[in-house]
């Protein structure tokens, strides 16, 4: 597998290796000692989702109880997001993002810390994730997908939103529930 870091560097894009022929395709999604060897912990929680075309799911964070996920689009294709926003981090409020795919078999690893989103571009996407930390509904919370002041360029002008996600609260509103930068 090939683990790059992205231009904020926790978050990497992993491109585990593809074997296939004339039947299909195997991939390795995760192997303890190759995965740890990257800083990517043990998982404790696997969640799945479906959802159509133009649907915008996050910014979700969870704190206390912060959530590494290891994320990837196994049938389909999304565009996924990951935003730093730990206080006091280097690269508070920056985003990066990678299209994930059947087609690319890539995986995004994100670390607590981090608000997490995806909207969908095919006609319907399968969307996998482990989680390092187990749900805990108290700890969740948003923060406003197209909030200026992060900037990011979602694929989408006109996403289908749940209610929740529509009315969340900018990364400033919610500056006293994030979490702190540890070095």
């Amino acid at each position: 597998m090939q683990v790059t870091p992205l231009a904020v560097p926790d978050v990497l894009l992993i491109e585990p290796k593809v074997f296939g022929d004339e039947r299909g395709w195997f991939c390795e999604t995760y192997h303890d000692q190759r995965y740890e060897a990257h800083g990517i912990a043990e998982f404790v929680q696997d969640n799945l989702s479906k959802s159509r075309r133009g649907i915008l799911r996050g910014l979700h964070i969870q704190h206390p109880h912060g959530q590494g996920k290891l994320v990837t689009c196994p049938l389909g294709e999304v565009f996924d997001v990951a935003v730093d926003v730990r206080r006091g981090s280097p690269t508070f409020g920056k985003w990066v993002g990678a299209h994930l795919s059947e087609s690319n078999h890539h995986q995004l690893w994100i670390p607590p810390g981090f608000a997490h989103g995806f909207a969908v571009l095919s006609e319907s996407a399968l969307f996998a994730y482990k989680c390092t930390e187990r749900y805990h509904p108290e700890a969740e919370f948003s923060v406003l997908w197209n909030d200026p002041a992060i900037g990011i360029e979602w694929p989408i002008d006109d996403p289908i939103l749940s209610d929740k996600d529509r009315s969340a609260p900018t990364l400033e509103a919610q500056h006293a529930r994030l979490p702190d930068y540890a070095s």
